[in-house]
């Protein structure tokens, strides 16, 4: 941009004119930052203000026809744009300015290309939402063999798709050619990620996590998102497999008229002894033919360790017996409650009906 300066008198100090020349060029400033994410694709920092962020076709003449950078040509989400030119100007304004940015030659060769994603400089996010314990992202596993799975929820306006995922500490991070499965090494682990096919969630696995060894380091996980309007933000979640662990439901099995026994889900780490449950156990006199959940509110609970399974008397006048379970060891999650409707003979015929 060209600024024209109006006459000044000699007598006008040189601080004048430096206030001045700050003045006039206010109206264009630099982005706060600007880092690139991946190979061809740059985040730039704003905060809202008028901004340029400068991109560079090739980064030495040895491409250029004849030497002349005026014969590239600069096309925005494949409409072409006025600027010629090895560098170009985008021009940034609030969340404006993303996109697709390519540069040709003029018998159409493509030359180079440049993703640009817009990052405000606001603590405001408008992606995700949070879920009911105000997070953005909730992670869990079935168990302690390294594989887990973070799940989110999409703002209802703004639907968007994965942009990247980092998992570690001081990891190098790689993406395949379907842009939906990364992998991330460091000297503690290696953590591959792929995004599941409802774009909600990512399945990981630490594959050299060990199951019997005692975590020493956290993982580190950051998940960046992006929308069709080329909005980015990131959101990060720090965790031990031990603080997400939550057990599947656990199996229960009618034994007879008064005994039930439970045991462990297929699904937990084995062996039992070494991986140990605790259960909670509730029986209530509430039928619920009709609820889906009859154990939202459990009442005269019981809680029980055990390293494989377990056998629990029931007496007569209750008529739903609830289950669930968690580590033994360290605070985590509590699976899903499990039931049994106990049910009364009928015709000399017992009916059982567990989920």
């Amino acid at each position: 941009m060209i600024y024209f300066l109006p006459k000044f008198s000699l007598q006008m100090n040189f601080i004048d004119y430096i206030l001045m020349c700050a003045f006039l060029h206010v109206g264009y400033q630099n982005p706060l930052s600007s880092w690139t994410l991946q190979p061809n694709v740059l985040v730039v920092k704003v905060n809202g203000s008028p901004s340029q962020q400068a991109l560079k076709c090739l980064h030495s003449a040895e491409g250029l026809t004849n030497g002349d950078d005026k014969d590239i040509l600069w096309k925005k989400n494949g409409r072409e744009e006025k600027q010629r030119g090895n560098s170009y100007l985008v021009q940034l304004e609030e969340s404006l300015g993303g996109g697709r940015y390519s540069c040709y030659s003029t018998n159409g060769s493509l030359l180079n290309h440049t993703v640009v994603l817009i990052q405000e400089d606001t603590t405001r996010r408008k992606i995700l939402m949070k879920t009911d314990q105000e997070e953005y992202l909730k992670c869990s596993t079935q168990n302690f063999e390294g594989a887990f799975r973070c799940s989110w929820t999409w703002h209802r306006t703004r639907f968007g798709k994965v942009a990247l995922i980092r998992a570690g500490r001081d990891v190098e991070c790689s993406v395949d050619a379907s842009g939906q499965r990364w992998t991330c090494s460091s000297g503690q682990g290696q953590i591959s990620c792929s995004v599941d096919g409802t774009g909600d969630g990512i399945s990981c696995v630490d594959k050299r996590h060990c199951a019997f060894a005692e975590e020493k380091h956290r993982i580190f996980l950051t998940v960046y998102v992006k929308t069709e309007h080329f909005l980015v933000e990131s959101y990060s979640k720090h965790f031990y497999l031990s603080e997400i662990v939550k057990p599947d439901k656990v199996k229960i099995r009618r034994v007879n008229t008064s005994m039930i026994e439970v045991t462990y889900p297929s699904s937990w780490s084995s062996p039992s002894s070494y991986f140990p449950l605790t259960f909670q156990v509730s029986q209530s006199t509430r039928g619920c033919k009709n609820c889906d959940n009859p154990c939202e509110n459990p009442t005269a609970t019981v809680m029980v360790n055990s390293s494989s399974h377990c056998r629990f008397e029931v007496k007569s006048e209750f008529k739903t017996v609830c289950v669930r379970a968690k580590d033994a060891l360290y605070n985590s999650q509590w699976s899903d409650w499990s039931h049994l409707r106990l049910r009364k003979k009928r015709k000399n015929k017992q009916k059982n009906h567990t989920s």
